[in-house]
């Protein structure tokens, strides 16, 4: 008899293959006793549900079920979930927290493309490469190929709203840089701002004093138009701001008054709605740069996800504990 404990696929089914391709699915399976053509993709599902009654580890990602109370009751071995992919707000409930069930997320390896996408397009923003471009596209001819004033990544200030782990990360991956990065953050005080290397200002002084200012913080009631009229007008002229985020944590008819002034560039990569109406003026204004939500995980960065959750069964089968255990306490505040 296998000693690997049973576990469960809780996802959308297409996702499966792209998030544990088959070095990380033999690794994971080698952990776990796990059928990887069975997928919940609905938990009424009567194989499923007969899987469910077995299952000690869930492995969830993008699509998940919500795990209700009778969901659970279905699953009363199930002692793990460990989610491949970022925010666990979507199907986790109270019930889940209130049975003891351990809880990981993948949202540290999820951080990572995230942090190097907002990287780029900060050393980008800072000599005004993307707006460049756009004037040249629209008059075929350069304004002159001497110096340009006023760009360059030179002592620039870098103004960071959120510690999240993405927030983190661009912190770590600026040091290299001759940047000047500051932060923002409601959770974190002083000596957690030095240990993380920049100083902490006041979202307002922050506004005021940054060049580029790139979003990390989370999605929640009150995060609801955090950079609104007020905040974007703060900003000095010739100003980006980078969102990464959520759509909602920026007003869009605001940014798009200051877009078409001229007086600020965005880089979006992330709207509010998602996506864009096909009459969005963020599409034509040549000052906005807007991706389709591609900065996390993509391609073959999804291995990463599938990877963490193996490396997570493998410390949970091993009595080490989960290295991405999820706070229901934090919650309110994270993403």
């Amino acid at each position: 008899m296998s000693q690997r404990p049973p576990a469960l696929f809780a996802m959308t089914a297409e996702h499966v293959p792209q998030v544990f391709p088959p070095g990380v699915l033999a690794r994971l399976r080698a952990s776990v006793d796990l059928d990887p053509g069975l997928v919940a993709e609905d938990f009424g599902d009567p194989a499923v549900l007969g899987a469910l009654a077995r299952t000690e580890i869930l492995v969830t990602g993008w699509g998940c079920p919500r795990l209700d109370e009778a969901v659970l009751d279905a699953a009363p071995r199930l002692r793990a979930v460990l989610h491949s992919a970022g925010s666990v707000k979507s199907f986790t409930t109270p019930a889940l927290w209130e049975r003891g069930i351990a809880v990981s997320s993948a949202a540290a390896a999820n951080a990572l493309p995230v942090a190097e996408y907002t990287l780029a397009m900060i050393l980008l923003a800072g000599k005004d490469v993307l707006a460049a471009r756009e004037r040249l596209r629209a008059t075929r001819a350069p304004a002159g190929w001497g110096v340009v004033p006023g760009i360059g990544n030179h002592g620039r200030r870098v103004g960071v709203i959120g510690a999240s782990r993405i927030g983190r990360r661009v912190l770590e991956l600026l040091r290299p840089f001759d940047l000047r990065p500051v932060l923002t953050d409601p959770y974190v005080d002083e000596p957690e701002a030095a240990a993380l290397g920049v100083p902490l200002l006041p979202l307002d002084e922050l506004l005021r004093t940054s060049g580029i200012v790139t979003v990390h913080a989370p999605e929640t009631p009150e995060t609801r138009h955090l950079i609104g009229r007020r905040e974007l007008a703060l900003m000095p002229d010739g100003a980006t701001l980078i969102n990464t985020a959520r759509g909602s944590l920026v007003d869009h008819d605001a940014l798009v008054a200051e877009v078409r002034a001229g007086r600020l560039t965005a880089v979006l990569d992330v709207t509010d709605p998602e996506p864009l109406p096909a009459g969005s003026p963020l599409y034509d204004l040549p000052g906005a740069f807007v991706t389709p939500h591609l900065a996390g995980s993509q391609g073959n960065e999804l291995a990463r996800l599938g990877l963490a959750v193996t490396q997570e069964a493998e410390r949970l089968l091993a009595g080490d504990g989960l290295a991405h255990a999820v706070d229901p306490a934090a919650l309110s505040h994270t993403a």
